[in-house]
């Protein structure tokens, strides 16, 4: 982190360390281990949710379900930017988390409703509070290290771990009792109960960062003081903010991708002009992150397969069944994070190992990149030579493109959060990880558009999945290639940044 510029409001307090890391790392940690607990509780059942409850089960709701799926991530991600400024100028990051932990738990409980209106207000509440509270905490962690403190990059990445484990057990544990409560079953799983789990881990999250705030010794709080003013001003903001993201919801994929790239726009013109105030280098930084914005919006518009194109691979051509007991669809949301927890340890400890030969951000990125293709092409080989005369591709094969994604997913992911917390210009740090989040919203709508074409207009079939996923293997290949190629253009422009 040679030459970086200081990303962190302030002096940063004596933190006690615990495990080598400082302790309010820990409590963050387990803060959203519960919110990503109920945000993947609910995640794996959405599409699933919307095809069997306001399509009953017909497989012609597959590609609306999809593009309402990507709709709503895109919308989430979307809100980061917005959360990220208020943070920044207006309440602070703990009073910002605070108030999107509850809105989120609001959210979640209504769209326990059976009723579609109510289910997509309930949705428009979950991302109006998540806005608030996903950059927030993020951008927190990265305050939490001096300039120069090399431990960043590996304390993002164990942060990063919280937010798997949470991804991990929720989608087993909700899977569960949608099959064993409310008169659920493997056939028509009771999606209330994931929608109840969920805003509960949601209330757990809430009252873990309360009782646990104090260990951050004033970081995060408002410059301008803690008036009660400012807070209710927010408060009535969300209160507008839910009416208009329900629109967005409802209109279609292609005119919601047109705002949101007008959004990014607008964004990159704003970041830039931060940067050209602030000298040459400053410039010179935000332009970088730029570009790999630009690069994470095809990483994620592949990647983001997992709640919509995938569950249904999974549920009509993967092979589930082992000796009269069937593979739940919602299971493989978990491979992915239980990969990310068992080889998370390894990346970091491997970044670390490799001292002066670890890879730039941008070759970083570019590995990404390339391993999601490579889940692609094994999807590829999996449509062409391994179909049964059943018309199901063996169980392994999806398993394994989990697996080969998370390892594209550590090499950039967590990077990019910390790459945040070094390029953005030093006044919009919240507003800088808002941008990050942004691209990935673009890619995350670019998803659920991409996953209807993959299910077409009558539902999945093999040569349609073969037809899609081909393409998303040349793109990701191509991407990737690129990356590296113009990787030392791109860390001139970081100036010793790594």
């Amino acid at each position: 982190m040679s030459g970086a510029a200081d990303t962190t409001p302030g002096a940063v307090p004596e933190f006690k360390q615990v495990m080598g890391h400082p302790r309010p790392l820990w409590m963050l940690f387990m803060t959203e281990f519960w919110e990503r607990f109920a945000f993947y509780g609910m995640r794996w059942a959405l599409a699933l949710y919307i095809v069997a409850q306001f399509f009953g089960g017909d497989a012609s709701g597959e590609a609306p379900a999809s593009r309402l799926y990507g709709a709503y991530l895109a919308l989430v991600y979307a809100a980061a930017l917005f959360g990220g400024y208020v943070a920044d100028r207006v309440i602070g990051y703990q009073r910002s988390i605070l108030l999107g932990a509850v809105v989120m738990a609001a959210g979640l409980f209504m769209i326990v409703m059976p009723n579609e209106t109510v289910f997509k207000i309930g949705l428009a509440t979950v991302i109006a509070g998540n806005g608030l509270f996903k950059p927030n905490i993020s951008t927190m962690v990265g305050q939490l290290y001096a300039t120069g403190d090399e431990r960043r990059d590996s304390g993002f990445t164990l942060f990063y771990m919280g937010i798997n484990a949470g991804a991990l057990i929720a989608p087993i544990l909700t899977g569960y009792l949608a099959e064993n409560m409310f008169g659920g079953s493997s056939e028509m799983p009771a999606y209330k109960a994931v929608f109840i789990a969920s805003g509960i881990g949601m209330l757990i999250s809430l009252v873990w960062f309360w009782l646990g705030r104090a260990q951050l010794q004033g970081i995060g709080r408002p410059v301008g003081g803690e008036g009660l003013g400012r807070l209710l001003l927010v408060a009535l903001g969300i209160l507008v903010a839910v009416p208009a993201i329900y629109f967005l919801l409802t209109i279609d994929a292609s005119s919601l991708q047109v705002l949101l790239t007008a959004l990014f726009v607008v964004l990159c013109v704003l970041i830039l002009r931060e940067g050209f105030a602030d000298g040459a280098v400053a410039r010179d930084k935000a332009l970088a992150m730029l570009i790999i914005f630009a690069f994470n919006v095809l990483f994620w518009m592949f990647f983001e397969q997992a709640g919509s194109s995938f569950n249904f691979l999974a549920q009509n051509i993967v092979e589930r069944d082992f000796g009269g007991w069937t593979f739940p669809v919602g299971w493989f949301q978990s491979v992915n994070s239980l990969a990310i927890i068992t080889l998370a340890p390894v990346v970091a400890w491997g970044w670390i190992r490799m001292g002066r030969a670890n890879p730039s951000i941008p070759r970083k990125f570019g590995l990404g990149i390339i391993f999601n293709g490579l889940a692609f092409l094994l999807l590829m080989f999996a449509l062409s030579s391994l179909v049964s005369d059943a018309g199901k591709i063996p169980f392994w094969t999806l398993f394994m493109v989990y697996v080969i994604q998370s390892v594209g997913e550590l090499c950039l992911s967590p990077i990019g959060l910390s790459m945040v917390t070094k390029l953005a210009p030093v006044r919009l740090i919240g507003f800088g990880m808002g941008g990050w989040f942004l691209s990935t919203a673009i890619g995350n709508n670019l998803s659920g558009i991409f996953a209807s074409s993959v299910s077409g207009e009558g539902g999945m079939t093999v040569a349609s999945a073969q037809a899609g996923y081909t393409f998303g293997f040349w793109v990701l290949i191509g991407a990737g290639v690129l990356l590296f190629l113009i990787a030392p253009l791109i860390q001139k422009l970081m100036h010793g940044v790594k």
